[in-house]
C-alpha cells in the first residue's frame, strides 16, 4: 500500500510540473488573463488526457500479458493500437462530421485487430505463444501498409497533421475528449480489477485455472471487450503511443510482484505518470515546437525494455 500511495504523490507532483511546464511557464498564484486561458483550456485538459491515454494504455497490457501469459502481449505489437487508429483514420475521411464516429470507429478496429490476432494463434493444442507474436506482427504490419495507402486520400492540407497524430499527438485535446478517456480508463481498470483472481489463475494456465471454478471463455471476453475499450478510447484521442503497455506492467511486476489486484490499478497510475512525464518533455525540448510524445515514449521505451530483457 505506501508504494501505491507513493505512486498517487508522484503523480500529483509530476501534473502539477506538467501544468507549469511549456513554452509559457505558468504560476498559480499571478496569473494573467492570457495565461488563465492557456491553463484552462488548452494546458489542463491536454495534460489530463495524457494521465487518461497513460493509464488506459497500461492497464490494457496488464491485462493482455496476464490473459495470454506473455510477456510481450501488449496493444502496439498485437496490432490493437493500429486497428484502432484505421477506425479513427476511417472516422476522418468517411464521417468527418460526425462527433462519435472516431472513438465509436477505433473501439471497433481495437476489437476487430484484437480478434483477428487470437483467432489467427489458435492451434488444436490451445493458445500458443510464438504464433500469437507472430500473428500480432502479421496484423500490425498489414495494418500500417492499409494507414499508408490510405493516406493518399487526405488531403494534402491535412496530411501533416494526421502524420503527427499517428505518432502520438495531444495537442487537440478537449475537455471531451478528456471525459471520454476517464470514463474509459476508470471503468477499464474497475472492470479488470475485478477479474484479478481469475487473471492470477490464468497466469498458471487455462486448464488449471478451469479447475479452479474460473470461466475462462468470460473472462477471455471480458479482457478483450475491455482492451478494446481502453485502447479504442486512447488512440482516437492521442494517436498511437507505443511502448506504454509494455514497459508499465513490467516495472510494475519488477517492483511489486504478479498479483494482479496490485498490478493493474498500480499500472494505472504507473502509466499516467509515464505519459504525463513525456508529454511534457515532448512539449519544452524544442519549444515553441513540439515533438510527437510517441516518438518519446519510444525513445525512454525502448532501451528501458532491453535493460529489462538483460535483468532477466
Amino acid at each position: 500500500m505506501r508504494f501505491g500511495a507513493g505512486l498517487v504523490v508522484l503523480l500529483g507532483v509530476v501534473l502539477a510540473a506538467a501544468v507549469c511546464l511549456g513554452s509559457e511557464k505558468l504560476a498559480f498564484f499571478d496569473l494573467s488573463d492570457a495565461q488563465a486561458t492557456i491553463l484552462y483550456d488548452i494546458r489542463l485538459p491536454r495534460v489530463l488526457l495524457a494521465a487518461c491515454v497513460g493509464a488506459s494504455l497500461a492497464v490494457a497490457g496488464a491485462g493482455l500479458q496476464a490473459l495470454l501469459r506473455n510477456p510481450l502481449a501488449e496493444p502496439y505489437l498485437l496490432g490493437v493500437s493500429n486497428g484502432a487508429a484505421l477506425g479513427t483514420m476511417l472516422a476522418f475521411t468517411i464521417f468527418a462530421q460526425t462527433e462519435w464516429a472516431r472513438p465509436l470507429l477505433a473501439f471497433a478496429g481495437a476489437g476487430a485487430a484484437l480478434f483477428a490476432v487470437y483467432r489467427m494463434a489458435q492451434s488444436r493444442a490451445g493458445m500458443n505463444v510464438e504464433r500469437l507474436v507472430l500473428s500480432g506482427v502479421i496484423v500490425t504490419t498489414f495494418l500500417s501498409s492499409v494507414i499508408v495507402l490510405l493516406t493518399s486520400l487526405i488531403d494534402a492540407a491535412k496530411l501533416r497533421s494526421f502524420t503527427f497524430w499517428l505518432l502520438g499527438d495531444l495537442s487537440q485535446a478537449t475537455r471531451g475528449g478528456v471525459y471520454l478517456t476517464l470514463a474509459a480508463a476508470v471503468a477499464g481498470t474497475v472492470v479488470l480489477s475485478s477479474q484479478a483472481r481469475a487473471l492470477n489463475l490464468l497466469m498458471i494456465g487455462e486448464r488449471d485455472a478451469f479447475d479452479f471454478g474460473v470461466e475462462v471463455k468470460r473472462v477471455r471476453l471480458i479482457v478483450f471487450a475491455t482492451t478494446g475499450l481502453l485502447v479504442g478510447s486512447s488512440v482516437a484521442a492521442s494517436g498511437s503511443v507505443g511502448y506504454v503497455g509494455l514497459i508499465v506492467p513490467h516495472l510494475i511486476r519488477l517492483l511489486t510482484g504478479s498479483d494482479n489486484r496490485f498490478v493493474v490499478p498500480f499500472s494505472a497510475v504507473a502509466g499516467a505518470i509515464f505519459v504525463v512525464a513525456a508529454d511534457t518533455l515532448a512539449r519544452i525540448a524544442i519549444a515553441p515546437r513540439e515533438l510527437p510524445v510517441g516518438a518519446i515514449t519510444a525513445l525512454i521505451g525502448a532501451p528501458l525494455f532491453i535493460w529489462l530483457l538483460r535483468r532477466n
